[in-house]
C-alpha cells in the first residue's frame, strides 16, 4: 500500500510547474470563450482572466487566476505569478455584475499564492478591491461556483471563492497564507513550513471535513498535470453535477450566505451532493 500523501507533499503538488491553470481548464471545459479585459479605472490585469463563455450550452460568466505559462518567463511577469492587483479584482466585479444583469451563472477558478502585496497595489487600494469584491460575491442573485485547482492562498483567493459551492481538487490547497509564512510568524523560521502545513488543515481532505470544501475532486496519480485530460473530465462532471443543484435550488445569496456562517461547525450538512 502507497504511504499517504503528507500536507507538505500536497503544497508541492499544487505549486507543480506545469500543473494545469485557469486557461486549459477554460478551454478544456467551455467553448466559444470571450475575454473580456480592463477594471474602466486604471488598466488591465492579466492575472485574472474572464470573460463570457458557453458552458454545455448554457452562457455564463467564467474567470480565475492565471498565473502565466510555466515556461515561458515573460508571460509569468506579466500576469504577475498569479497575483492579482486592485484592478484584476475590479474587473472581476465588474463582469460579475454584468453576469449578475444578464442572469448568468459565474464560475470561477482559484489559483494564486496571494493578492499582490506591493506598495504601489497598496497605493490604488488593494484592500478595498478585496472587501468590495467579497462584498459582491456575498450578495449576487445567480448562482456561484468555485473550483480551486491549485494553490488558494490568502484573501487574493477568497476574493473569487464565496460561491454557492466550493470544489477543490485533490492536490489544491487553501489557506489564510502560505506554510512558509505561518511558520515564520509563529517560529521565525520558514524553513518548518512542512510542520505548518500539517497544522494549518489546508488540504482539500481537511477542508470538506470543515465544510469549507463541498467535494474533492479526484486527480489523476501524480497530480492533475500527469493527465491533464484525466483531470478536466473530472471537474467537468463534478461541475456539471453542482451547478445543476445549485440552479435547482434558487435562493442563491440566502443559502451561499448560510454556507460561509456555517463553516467550521459540525456536523456538515450535505444537501443534495
Amino acid at each position: 500500500m502507497a504511504e499517504p500523501i503528507t500536507a507538505a507533499q500536497r503544497v508541492a503538488l499544487a505549486r507543480t510547474v506545469g500543473r494545469p491553470g485557469t486557461a486549459d481548464y477554460i478551454a478544456a471545459l467551455f467553448t466559444d470563450f470571450f475575454e473580456l479585459r480592463g477594471d474602466r479605472q486604471c488598466r488591465e490585469d492579466a492575472s485574472i482572466l474572464g470573460g463570457l463563455a458557453l458552458y454545455q450550452g448554457l452562457p455564463v460568466t467564467v474567470l480565475g487566476h492565471r498565473k502565466g505559462k510555466t515556461k515561458t518567463f515573460e508571460e509569468n511577469m506579466k500576469c504577475n505569478f498569479g497575483m492579482s492587483g486592485p484592478e484584476g479584482y475590479r474587473k472581476a466585479q465588474r463582469l460579475m455584475r454584468q453576469a449578475e444583469k444578464f442572469g448568468r451563472p459565474v464560475i470561477t477558478f482559484v489559483d494564486t499564492p496571494g493578492a499582490y502585496p506591493g506598495l504601489e497595489a497598496e497605493e490604488r487600494g488593494q484592500g478595498e478591491a478585496i472587501a468590495s469584491t467579497l462584498a459582491l460575491m456575498s450578495t449576487l442573485e445567480i448562482p456561484v461556483i468555485t473550483v480551486i485547482i491549485g494553490e488558494g492562498g490568502s484573501g487574493g483567493a477568497l476574493a473569487l471563492a464565496v460561491a454557492n459551492r466550493v470544489l477543490m481538487l485533490e492536490n489544491a490547497i487553501y489557506s489564510i497564507l502560505s506554510p512558509e509564512g505561518f511558520a515564520s510568524i509563529l517560529w521565525k523560521d520558514s524553513s518548518r513550513s512542512g510542520e505548518a502545513a500539517e497544522l494549518m488543515k489546508l488540504t482539500a481532505r481537511d477542508l470538506e471535513r470543515l465544510g469549507v470544501a463541498d467535494e474533492v475532486i479526484a486527480e489523476p496519480p501524480g497530480g492533475a498535470q500527469a493527465k491533464p485530460e484525466a483531470a478536466f473530465a473530472a471537474v467537468e462532471r463534478a461541475l456539471s453535477r453542482h451547478l445543476r443543484q445549485v440552479i435547482h435550488q434558487g435562493s442563491y445569496a440566502a443559502l451561499r450566505q448560510e454556507k460561509f456562517r456555517g463553516m467550521g461547525s459540525a456536523p456538515v450538512r450535505k444537501e443534495n451532493v
